[in-house]
């Protein structure tokens, strides 16, 4: 079976490790959030949060995020101090027994939505990525060129013909959503007013000027050189995860949006350490991928999995949907995965447990905004896993049969 996980952002998390425990989840999935990218963690800040979990009878089966530095993403003069904090921290991770570690090399910004708040046909609200209130931001409120090999004419005439029109409040929201409230929680970006925001954040796109798609590629080998080696050691699954979205975004490089990117991944480091997390809601955001053949491809190497859907759209918007809806073909890649945990189950009965957590879902009645980070609701996530977990026991009854 695959483990059922939970996201938890830790000890300002308002949703508790009572309230997780309480509707069957088995393993936790969080990080040192209170510490700063790119330090050690410590054996003792590692060990109060395993016992914390482990006192509430789960475990810490994944650390998201130990985070990659920009510093080592775009190779700046810190990078070596960096990598080293880094296999310090996947040391101190194996010692306390943290087995899978997922990380990404997404430049600056770790995912993109336009709306926070997109209220849905049958109620709830949803996460959605506009095509083209984000290419306002980037051309009218970021202010950055861009040509029309980047960006259609016609493309820019719209945002163009929509910045008009836009009043300052919604320009301050758009700004909010895609710098603030997207990446603040996760990265600590602040600024007291959305142009001090803005200047921030272009100060930070300007430190890959120069770097294009190989060689970010270059730097991320270079990283996985140095850690898989501790990383294997240690007995540590390092699972990379991809682009959302998947395409390139504000002129900046991404090395993890498609199969020919995965595979890529894993021939540049052969290492068993080197795996994938294989996030079917960010991948399925670009309709070109083929997401049971991509699973295909990489499946060995596939060491955690996040389950949800999107709805895509042909003028490139798209939103969150259902988990068992959208774009995804959830029924067979669920069914894939259980088939490839039995065949390592075969191979070696002490296999480690595949952890899978729905990522993201729907604000239902029951949440409070308040109450949780952008795309991490209590009921709506419940919601998910719960549907989830239902289809995977059928598909294991099935597959029994």
């Amino acid at each position: 079976m695959l483990e059922k996980t939970w996201r938890w952002f830790g000890y300002n998390d308002a949703i508790t490790l009572d309230d997780i425990r309480a509707i069957g989840v088995e393993g936790i999935v969080t990080a040192l959030h209170h510490l700063p990218n790119g330090v050690e963690w410590p054996v003792d800040e590692i060990e109060k949060v395993k016992s914390n979990i482990e006192s509430h009878g789960m475990t810490w089966s994944v650390v998201e995020s130990l985070p990659v530095h920009e510093e080592i993403k775009y190779a700046g003069s810190n990078r070596d101090l960096y990598i080293s904090n880094y296999k310090k921290s996947l040391r101190n991770l194996g010692q306390c027994g943290v087995r899978t570690v997922c990380y990404n090399f997404m430049p600056v910004i770790d995912w993109i939505r336009t709306d926070l708040d997109y209220k849905l046909p049958e109620g709830g609200t949803s996460l959605y990525f506009d095509f083209i209130d984000f290419v306002v931001f980037d051309l009218f409120l970021l202010k950055r060129l861009a040509d029309a090999v980047e960006y259609p004419n016609h493309i820019i005439e719209a945002a163009g013909e929509r910045y008009k029109r836009m009043t300052l409040q919604q320009k301050m929201k758009l700004v909010d959503t895609i710098i603030i409230k997207t990446q603040g929680f996760i990265d600590g970006i602040s600024a007291d007013n959305y142009e001090d925001a803005i200047t921030i954040f272009k100060e930070r796109l300007s430190q890959y000027d120069g770097i294009g798609k190989d060689e970010l590629r270059a730097n991320l080998k270079y990283f996985l050189d140095e850690v898989t080696p501790v990383a294997e050691e240690m007995g540590i699954a390092l699972c990379i995860h991809p682009d959302d979205p998947p395409m390139p975004v504000l002129g900046l490089p991404r090395i993890v949006s498609n199969s020919e990117d995965l595979k890529w991944i894993l021939k540049a480091n052969t290492s068993p350490a080197n795996g994938i997390t294989f996030c079917t809601g960010s991948l399925s955001a670009n309709k070109n991928n083929d997401l049971l053949e991509m699973l295909d491809e990489v499946i060995e190497r596939v060491k955690f999995v996040h389950l949800r859907s999107t709805q895509t759209k042909s003028n490139g918007d798209f939103y969150e949907a259902e988990h068992l809806k959208g774009s995804v073909p959830m029924p067979a890649i669920v069914k894939r995965l259980l088939e490839e945990i039995r065949r390592r189950e075969k191979c070696d009965e002490n296999a480690l447990r595949v952890p899978m957590r729905v990522d993201h879902g729907h604000v239902l009645p029951g949440d409070s905004p308040e109450k949780h980070n952008p795309g991490y609701p209590f009921v709506g996530r419940l919601k998910g896993l719960a549907e989830i977990d239902g289809l995977q026991q059928g598909i294991i009854t099935m597959l029994k049969e």
